[in-house]
């Protein structure tokens, strides 16, 4: 069974907060189903990832 994690995710431009729950994928990163933020930004997030 694979270990969830809580994943939270800071927009840089509008400061927008999301807290999701992911898994591990094989490209190293997690699996959340986040794409972009409400205001359409998709590369200047902050990210922070602990175990569930």
């Amino acid at each position: 069974m694979h270990t969830r994690y809580k994943v939270t995710i800071r927009c840089t431009e509008c400061g927008e907060k999301f807290i999701l729950r992911g898994r591990p994928n094989s490209e190293g990163g997690f699996d959340t189903g986040f794409k972009r933020c409400t205001c359409g930004n998709e590369s200047t997030l902050e990210v922070d990832v602990t175990p569930e």
